[in-house]
């Protein structure tokens, strides 16, 4: 999975300024590769599978001995372990609801980390993408969310969602920037020049 080059960056960070000139807004992207490495789902996976398996044959057939019903168990448990521990399978071992609880969990931490909670006015906005859990969302402060309800951003988020998942992130990025400026500009409209967050992509590896 590739992130964006520092070319891609730089035009995210040139669609930010733009936007912000017209709003009082503080616009922040983040980009994760994955909200979690998940190393627990492989243990877990391959425990149960090498555990029942060979148990169900063995209880079926009875062609099992003691012996090797445990070699059986062990191996199939090492085997298992290392093929489920491949990022595209580990993947689609995580329920979607895990996945994206763990990557909104993240985009949280990430709306405080990156300091959107301390804007003047209240006015910071988060767009967060997890690439791996095909994940997006847009997090507002009070000063926006008071102007702006959820359901604004719920169009742009979808069309975000389906640009990530074919693989167009930085078109994903430059687009929901500008239709959130259409939003901001006309509800948060610019009364000072200010930029009080960096307008960078952060990037999470």
């Amino acid at each position: 999975m590739a992130l964006l080059t520092e070319h891609e960056q730089r035009k995210v960070a040139e669609a930010i300024a733009r936007v912000e000139r017209e709003t009082d807004a503080e616009l922040v992207t983040v980009l994760a590769a994955r909200a979690d490495d998940y190393t627990y789902i492989p243990l877990l996976w391959a425990s149960l599978l090498a555990l029942v398996v060979p148990g169900v044959v063995h209880y079926l057939t009875g062609a099992l001995t003691l012996n090797l019903l445990l070699m059986v168990q062990w191996s199939s448990f090492i085997v298992l372990c290392l093929l489920f521990r491949i990022p595209a399978i580990t993947t689609r071992l995580i329920p979607r609801s895990v996945r994206h609880w763990r990557a909104s969990n993240l985009a949280r931490r990430q709306f405080l980390e990156q300091n959107l909670h301390h804007t003047v006015g209240s006015t910071g906005v988060l767009i967060f993408v997890s690439e791996a859990e095909r994940y997006v969302e847009i997090l507002v402060d009070e000063g926006i969310s008071k102007r702006l309800d959820n359901q604004s951003w719920e169009v742009i988020v979808a069309a975000f969602t389906r640009q990530v998942k074919q693989g167009q992130t930085l078109q994903g990025f430059v687009t929901c920037i500008e239709a959130c400026g259409e939003l901001l500009k006309v509800h948060v409209p610019a009364t000072q020049q200010k930029n009080e967050l960096p307008n960078r992509l952060v990037v999470l590896r």
